[in-house]
Parts: structure tokens; C-alpha cells; sequence
């Protein structure tokens, strides 16, 4: 293919939340286009949800919330990325709150009516995607050089043509191009591709059971045929989905939820619902609660920075510990035996940093010091006990024990605060206790306590002896120890539950991880641990697993457990949120009682599904089985036939993490250079075209996420290194004519 002289073919494969993102930077910069040169720009989306795609589309059910606050939304480029380019001035560039606030002065709906910390439900980050990629196509169309059409229309493939690619749409026509942008979010499987989804499939054909393989829409997924009054629906997974799923079968058919007059909610059941809900997983856990976020006030500086978890130790361990990679690559790290430790020293530090406060950050890490040493140097902490990921946290308990015995001291009286300061090094004792009193019981008891020690008063624990955490912390210095079996299953090695016990015990924990994550990142040390660790380092984690980084078994390993585990810690749902599940569970109408480790059967003489818990001992029968798993990127069960199609032909190729002896993993995601282009089957590079987004899974770790401001975002760098090429090329290929057109005038 030979394009038209002077105009410049661009395709979007996608329009959702990255195709935003793309015009808004493509629209800023829009100047740079040359007076010699024209842009055509094509944007294609299967569903017409132009900006928001189908998974964030404005008419979903009004009972789905975003897991983040509407301050840490954004939708353009600021400050802190890198390299963007012109940037839009404050006004023109709003976050998901400052647009909520705009648009509730006009329209006056309480949807809108948000707070900066506030989390707004998912419609309403739709509409704000729809109105910013509106107004990004406007100032495109708006320069004489540039014409954008919107194409509601599904692309099926993208072929090499001549000089440029072709576009295919499922109608067969096909759009040539330049180059192309693919963007297309998150997809989902194909029940037919799948053995068990397709041997689940074909027993609802039997019988009056019916499977749900997969979640979204949700209203077009859980039809009233399969959700109506009367049936009980199984809910596979309690992740954010299940979620989504609870709250649209109950208080999206009708029923509400009014507080409980003791700080909580009770659910008043409407007349469409089903039955009743079960909900089961392999933990038999919800995800955990997102706390209140307190870095917002200057995240720069209240974020946690890594201090035993850094990218130089985890380099000095490819070089101690690691094993060779494919062609010569740096050493592979083993992650359960090489990160792990240092993913539960980092939140073991955090967590008693944020009890005791920052006094003793220095002196607990002198005492690590010579135990993490050796231990990145593959030394003896190394190789003992290597199941064991707390097999560093010896020397920190020992040092916490040190500083609990002086709190507990000065508080009960055995010592006094001139005495305690006097026989400490390393750490100031009175800023200690004040911050512990804090921490567990709040600041009012916080300041009684300053005044008691000021006044030399008697000893702080007479006047403290009544005391209660409100946020059921333990009330002795030496209690609230880090434990990562407790933080990851916290009810784990509990006694044989019955199928009442245990929805007891899950209320009974949900309860207090209500209260931690009211508490705050800031100032739970328990939540403060996960967030600080799992959220703010998760750059450092992808360091660590990206780019074949660890071996393949251990990829293997990484992608099916601590994934799992990074999204129960520090990406569940609003503390709000998780109140309307509690609520759900104490009605009756939402089920949890078979426990961990629950299994689906078929029931060929019930004619339904049953959900057997090993744990609890319940056997329930189910009408409809509903999965509510987020599916992994995979071309081969992939819904759509576009990445086969591009497999097919060897656009693209799938990546593979091989080690040096041979061993290999194929996660799923595609091959492609730190640029995003793919590479070929042939090994060469196709960089007319760019993947961003869930195809790249595998390579790369923790790819879905909304853009967030002031925080030099990857999915906005990932964009600005997009447009980097794509200008490159553009000005090149502007260049090239330029030249062509003085050679024929000679």
C-alpha cells in the first residue's frame, strides 16, 4: 500500500479509557503537525461506547463502584510524566472529582455530589471518559489538517499491506493505515473454547441449570431468566467482580440498604432478587478493604519508599542467587524464595514503623542490617528455611520486643520517662509512646497522655486503664505483631468449622478489617503494611517478575497465587462497599458458608449445579453457576478473532520466559519490545503497530489500572512513548516526501 502524499493514516483499534488517554495527548500536541501534512485518525469500537468502552460504559448498573477515589482519576497528562509535551492548563485537565463537582452544579444529581475522597460508582466514571474523549475529538476536528471518524465497529484483523496496514472490520471492509494503535482492553473467553466451560455449557442444555461464564455487562449476563426470584445463584469468586455482581442482584432488583442504628447497614430486600446468593472461592475470603487513603494530602512525601525492597537489592540477588536466563540474560530470582522474604521484611518495617512511629525506623533497620546483608549476598539466611518467607523477621521481633518493653514500662509505671530516655540509644522514648497511644486508641487519648507525662502525673496506664481501641487493636505494647500467615489467611488454622461458625467468623473478621480500614494507611499498622508495600512498591515488584525476571516455574507460580494476593490485600473495595456485603451476609441473602476450597460438580439427578466446601462441610445446589473471574489475556480462548487472526499470520507472536537449562512458561500475553511494538513470528519488530494494555500481560505485571494524577502513571508513559514514535514516523515519512518532491523538481 502506498498512501496518499501529504496524509498520514492513524487507527485505534479500541476506544476505550486508553483511546482517552491517546487523543488527549495526540490533541495537545496537535500544533506539531506540519503545514505540509494532514492526519486522518479512525477509531474503532465494537460497542459505539466511544471513551469508555464496555467496561466502563455509563449504562452499567448504578450499583458498581470504582475501588479508587475520585481524586486519584485522571484523564491527561500532568507534571509529573516525563516527557509529555505541552501540557493543558490546571483547568482544562480535571480530575474524576473536579469533573463530578463541575457536572453537579449543573445537573444537581447526587451521584456527582462527591468529595474529593469520596468513591464514585463506576457509571459515573463512564460518562466523565465519554465527555473528556468528546471534547478531545472536537479540538482534533477543530484543526484544519485533521479529520477523526468514529467507527462503531469491531476490528477482526490487521494485515501488512505494502508500506502501510490494512484494517479489518467484521463487516469485511477494510480501512489502510499507517499506523495502528491497539488498545483493546479487556476481552473475555469464549465458553466454547474452553473444555470446562464448554462441559458446564453443555449441562445447562440438559438440565434447567444455567451458567454464566462471564460477568459483564452484567445486566445483559444476569438476565432475570437466569437471576429471577426463586433461584439461587452460585457465585464463583469474591473478588471485585463477585462484588459487582452481589450488589446488582440485590439492591439492583429493588433492594436497599438503611443504617442499623449502630454505625453499620441493614438490607431491606426488594421482591426481584433471587433466592439466595452463594458466594465460594479457593480462600472463602472476600477481598479485603481498601483503607481510607491519607497520603492524598501529599503523596509524594507520605507514600512509602522502599527501604529493604529496592531494585539494587533485588539486582544484587540476580548476581548472588540467580539463574542464568535465556541467551545470556541477567539471573532469574526464584520469587517465593528470593522476593518474598523481602516483600515480608518491607511490610513487617512498615507495620511497626507506623505503630511505634518514625523514631524507631533507624534503629530497628541497624539491627537488620547484617541479617539482610547476608541475605542478599546468598548467604546462610538464603538457604535456610526457604519455605519459610519470614525467615528474616528474627532480629526485627527481637528489636520490637525491645521497644515494646519500654513502653510497657514507662506505662505501667516500672520506669520513669527520664529513666527510660536515659537507657535508650537509637531511639527517642516519648514520641514512641505518644505515637503507640495514637495508633491504638486515637488522638484524644494520645493527648491525655501528653499532658499526664508533662505534669508528671501518675503513671499514663492508671489513667488509660479503661481504655478500648475503637479500631480492635490489642491494647498491650507487646501485642499487634506482624504475622504474614495471619495477614494472608486470617482464618486459617482455625478449628472445624460448621457452615454457621464459619459465616461467624468471616462477619467477625469483615467487622474488624471494617474498622482497619477506616483507620487509614497512615495510621493502621496492618493496612498500613499491605498499602505501603503492595501498592506504592508495586513498581518495584513488576522489576522483580517483568521481562522474564523470575524462572519460569516461579512466573508460573507468582502469576496463580500472589496476584491473587496482591488483589486481596490492597485492591479491594471501598470500606462502604464492603459494608453493604456485611449486610448482605447478616440478612441471610448472601451465603458464605461453604468455606475455602470449595468445588462445583455437576448434580445430573438435582438437574443443578452443587458447591461441595471441604472446609465447612455444606454441599449447596445452585440454579445458575456465575463466574466472576476476571479472564487472562489468551488469543487462543479469546471471545474475538483478532489476535488469532494476528497469531495466525505472524503479526504477532505470543512471549515466552525462558531460562538458560531450557525450561519455559507461555503466560499468554504478547511478545513485545520495550517499546510496545510486537514482534513478528520471524523475530523481526512490526513497529507500525502498538499494543498497550491487557494483550501485554505476561511480560509485564499489573497492567489494569485508570490513570492516576501526579504520579507519573506507567499507562501515561506507556502513551507518551506511543506518541513519541508515532510523531517520529509521521515527520519522517513528511521528510521522505520532501525530499521525493525535490528530486522530481531537479
Amino acid at each position: 500500500m502506498t498512501g496518499t502524499p501529504g496524509v498520514h493514516r492513524l487507527a485505534l483499534v479500541g476506544g476505550g479509557p486508553r483511546a482517552t488517554y491517546a487523543l488527549e495527548r495526540l490533541s495537545a500536541g496537535i500544533d506539531r503537525l506540519g503545514p505540509d501534512r494532514s492526519l486522518e485518525i479512525r477509531v474503532f469500537e465494537r460497542t459505539g461506547e466511544f471513551g469508555s468502552g464496555e467496561a466502563h460504559s455509563p449504562t452499567q448498573p448504578r450499583t458498581s463502584y470504582l475501588n479508587r477515589i475520585g481524586n486519584q482519576v485522571s484523564f491527561a497528562a500532568d507534571e509529573s510524566v516525563k516527557g509529555a509535551g505541552p501540557l493543558r492548563h490546571p483547568d482544562q485537565r480535571p480530575n474524576l472529582h473536579q469533573w463530578c463537582q463541575r457536572r453537579f452544579l449543573r445537573t444537581g444529581h447526587p451521584d456527582l455530589d462527591l468529595g474529593p475522597e469520596d468513591w464514585p460508582k463506576r457509571y459515573v466514571h463512564g460518562m466523565a471518559l465519554q465527555d473528556m474523549f468528546d471534547g478531545y475529538v472536537r479540538e482534533l476536528r477543530a484543526h484544519p489538517q485533521v479529520e477523526v471518524f468514529l467507527h462503531h465497529e469491531e476490528v477482526v484483523d490487521v494485515r501488512p499491506d505494502g508500506e502501510g496496514l490494512t484494517v479489518h472490520g467484521a463487516d469485511g471492509v477494510g480501512f489502510p493505515c499507517d499506523q495502528v494503535l491497539m488498545v483493546t482492553g479487556h476481552t473475555y473467553h469464549d465458553p466454547r473454547r474452553s473444555a470446562r466451560s464448554r462441559a458446564l455449557t453443555d449441562f445447562t442444555q440438559a438440565t434447567g441449570a444455567a451458567y454464566v461464564p462471564y460477568a459483564y455487562p452484567l445486566d445483559k449476563a444476569l438476565t432475570a431468566e437466569v437471576s429471577e426470584a426463586g433461584r439461587v445463584v452460585g457465585i464463583a469468586g469474591m473478588g471485585l467482580t463477585a462484588i459487582d455482581e452481589i450488589l446488582f442482584l440485590t439492591e439492583g432488583r429493588g433492594g436497599c440498604f438503611e443504617p442499623d442504628g449502630q454505625g453499620g447497614l441493614r438490607y431491606r430486600p426488594g421482591r426481584a432478587e433471587p433466592a439466595q446468593l452463594l458466594a465460594f472461592s479457593e480462600t472463602g475470603l472476600f477481598t479485603f478493604a481498601r483503607p481510607d487513603n491519607h497520603k492524598e494530602a501529599d503523596p509524594a512525601r507520605l507514600e512509602h519508599r522502599a527501604v529493604f525492597l529496592t531494585p539494587t537489592a533485588l539486582d544484587q540477588m540476580r548476581t548472588s542467587v540467580g539463574t542464568p536466563g535465556a541467551g545470556g540474560g541477567p539471573g532469574q530470582l526464584d520469587f517465593e524464595r528470593d522476593v518474598l522474604p523481602l516483600v515480608v521484611l518491607e511490610m513487617a518495617f512498615v507495620h511497626y514503623t507506623t505503630l511505634f512511629g518514625g523514631h524507631v525506623a533507624d534503629f530497628l533497620g541497624d539491627r537488620l542490617a547484617g541479617v539482610y546483608r547476608e541475605f542478599l549476598a546468598g548467604g546462610p539466611p538464603h538457604g535456610e528455611r526457604p519455605e519459610d518467607p519470614s525467615r528474616l523477621l528474627g532480629p526485627l521481633e527481637a528489636a520490637v520486643n525491645e521497644v515494646a518493653d519500654v513502653v510497657d514500662g514507662v506505662l505501667h509505671g516500672r520506669v520513669t520517662m527520664a529513666t527510660a530516655e536515659a537507657g535508650t540509644s537509637g531511639w527517642a522514648v516519648e514520641p514512641t509512646v505518644l505515637r503507640w497511644i495514637r495508633v491504638v486508641f486515637g488522638t484524644e487519648r494520645e493527648a491525655i497522655t501528653r499532658a499526664a507525662l508533662c505534669h508528671n502525673l501518675a503513671a499514663p496506664e492508671r489513667v488509660a486503664a479503661s481504655w478500648v481501641s475503637p479500631w480492635r487493636l490489642d491494647e498491650q505494647p507487646h501485642g499487634n505483631r506482624f504475622s504474614w500467615e495471619r495477614t494472608v489467611a486470617p482464618l486459617a488454622g482455625g478449628p472445624s468449622w460448621s457452615p454457621g461458625e464459619y459465616r461467624e467468623a468471616v462477619l467477625d473478621f469483615m467487622d474488624r478489617d471494617h474498622l482497619w480500614a477506616v483507620h487509614g494507611n497512615l495510621n493502621n499498622p496492618h493496612k498500613a503494611a499491605a498499602d505501603g508495600v503492595w501498592r506504592d512498591l508495586r513498581r518495584v515488584i513488576s522489576y522483580a517478575v517483568d521481562d522474564g525476571g523470575l524462572t519460569p516455574a516461579s512466573h508460573r507460580v507468582f502469576l496463580a497465587r500472589y496476584v491473587r494476593i496482591h488483589n486481596r490485600l490492597a485492591n479491594g473495595a471501598a470500606a462502604e462497599v464492603m459494608s453493604r456485603i456485611r449486610a448482605l451476609i447478616r440478612h441471610g441473602v448472601l451465603d458464605v458458608g461453604t468455606g475455602p476450597g470449595a468445588v462445583v460438580v455437576t448434580d445430573g439427578e438435582a438437574g443443578r449445579f452443587r458447591v461441595d466446601g471441604p472446609a465447612t462441610g455444606a454441599s449447596r445446589l445452585v440454579d445458575t453457576l456465575a463466574d466472576a473471574r476476571i479472564h487472562p489475556f489468551n488469543p487462543q480462548l479469546d471471545a474475538s478473532p483478532l489476535f488469532r487472526n494476528l497469531l495466525e499470520h505472524g503479526t504477532v507472536r505470543l512471549w515466552r520466559n525462558a531460562s538458560g537449562a531450557g525450561d519455559m512458561f507461555e503466560p499468554g500475553g504478547l511478545d513485545l519490545t520495550e517499546r510496545s511494538h510486537p514482534v513478528r513470528a520471524d523475530g523481526s519488530v512490526e513497529d507500525r503497530l502498538t499494543v498497550l494494555g491487557p494483550a501485554a500481560e505476561g511480560r509485564r505485571s499489573f497492567l489494569l489500572s485508570a490513570l492516576r494524577p501526579g504520579s507519573d502513571h506507567y499507562v501515561m508513559r506507556d502513551t507518551i512513548t506511543w506518541l513519541q514514535d508515532f510523531w517520529r514516523v509521521l515527520e519522517s515519512a513528511g521528510a521522505a516526501e520532501r525530499h521525493r518532491a525535490d528530486d522530481v523538481r531537479v
